[in-house]
């Protein structure tokens, strides 16, 4: 290269570093937020030391559970009931995040107090005073978060025993193979504008009461949508992503939001790959996702099977940037692990597998400037 050559190419090089360095600073790459959230899981039942150890060894920092309730005239929790729950959790090093209450995900027909859900006159507003209630002691317990549901079909799967990786089974949801001769259920049919009535009727009962003691109530979504004529009497209202945006701007609150089940939230989408991470954008910009349950799924609405989260169609490491770029904070719980056929403890060998996963993606995301 000659001197000419050499100057002009230093010249050329200079003058390309200094067009980089004055780029406006809005049009480079905005720094996200450093990640907040953690580890957590949803006990099926009722917190124990066996469990707690469990989750302690496997780096599992915070738990929804429910608690023991030692009065049967009760169908909420003493405030001495949460505290000796949430002492257990901090034993071992846990919060008690969640609360679980007498509004379950079960269908209908299964469970214990179904006033609410029913519409059922003088006993749905006792229920709705004993939810109040359950607030109230939640707070003086010190715990943030009430999870529930306002469900008459249940999580409903076609097959418990779809073959997965190597010997594990899994769930999976096909419309097409649904039974279309099953009875209604005891709530009878319920129309979309019901299903609203009942949602919004409870919901201004609840919703203040959350306002004034700083605890949020988070609801699961319908699991699986079902069409929009509906299943077995039934317009999942909460079964789509326009219904559940509905569901968040009624009495519209900061303490009235989701347990965001992103799986449940994938089986609403015929591209969850490509279109859950503008869903969990909507939702967590508008501070809605109180809790996460991190699932996967292969598939899409109508036909899907549940997955470990590594291997279904969304990215788990693109997902987890977007709950970082909304801020989210709290906790990502694993959710509907496989099983393994004849092991009765497989769920909880592979729910360890998600434990190691997901607290690996959350550390290595937290090293990401």
């Amino acid at each position: 290269m000659t001197g000419f050559d050499r100057r002009h190419f230093v010249t050329a090089a200079m003058l390309g570093a200094g067009a980089i360095a004055a780029v406006p600073a809005p049009a480079r790459a905005q720094a996200l937020p450093p990640l907040k959230a953690k580890l957590g899981h949803e006990v099926m039942g009722i917190l124990d030391e066996k469990m707690a150890l469990y989750l302690e060894r496997f780096g599992v920092e915070g738990v929804g559970t429910a608690a023991t309730i030692t009065d049967p005239g009760r169908i909420y929790n003493s405030v001495d009931e949460l505290k000796r729950m949430r002492e257990l959790a901090e034993k071992h090093h846990l919060t008690m995040e969640i609360a679980e209450c007498a509004l379950p995900t079960q269908n209908v027909d299964q469970q214990a107090h179904p006033a609410i859900n029913l519409g059922a006159g003088e006993q749905r507003d006792r229920d709705i005073e004993s939810f109040q209630q359950l607030i109230r002691n939640c707070a003086a317990a010190g715990i943030p978060c009430i999870k529930y549901a306002l469900n008459y079909l249940g999580a409903m799967r076609t097959s418990y025993e779809v073959p997965g990786r190597g010997d594990a089974l899994v769930s999976g949801w096909r419309l097409a193979d649904a039974p279309t001769n099953l009875p209604l259920t005891r709530a009878g049919v319920v129309p979309a504008d019901l299903f609203w009535e009942r949602i919004t009727y409870f919901l201004e009962r609840a919703v203040p009461v959350a306002n004034e003691y700083k605890v949020r109530i988070a609801l699961h979504p319908h699991d699986p949508g079902v069409p929009p004529e509906g299943y077995r009497g039934i317009q999942r209202v909460l079964g789509t992503v326009d219904g559940v945006k509905r569901f968040v701007q009624i009495h519209e609150s900061p303490y009235h939001g989701l347990n965001f089940c992103q799986g449940t939230m994938s089986e609403m989408l015929q591209d969850p790959g490509t279109e859950i991470f503008d869903v969990i954008r909507w939702f967590g910009s508008r501070g809605k996702i109180f809790n996460v349950h991190f699932r996967n799924i292969r598939g899409h609405r109508d036909d899907f099977v549940e997955t470990f989260p590594d291997e279904g169609d969304v990215d788990f490491v693109k997902a987890l940037k977007v709950y970082r770029e909304v801020g989210y904070d709290r906790l990502l719980m694993p959710d509907h692990a496989a099983t393994i056929e004849g092991d009765p403890r497989g769920r909880m060998e592979n729910f360890a597998f998600d434990f190691g996963y997901i607290r690996g993606l959350i550390q290595s995301e937290k090293h990401v400037a």
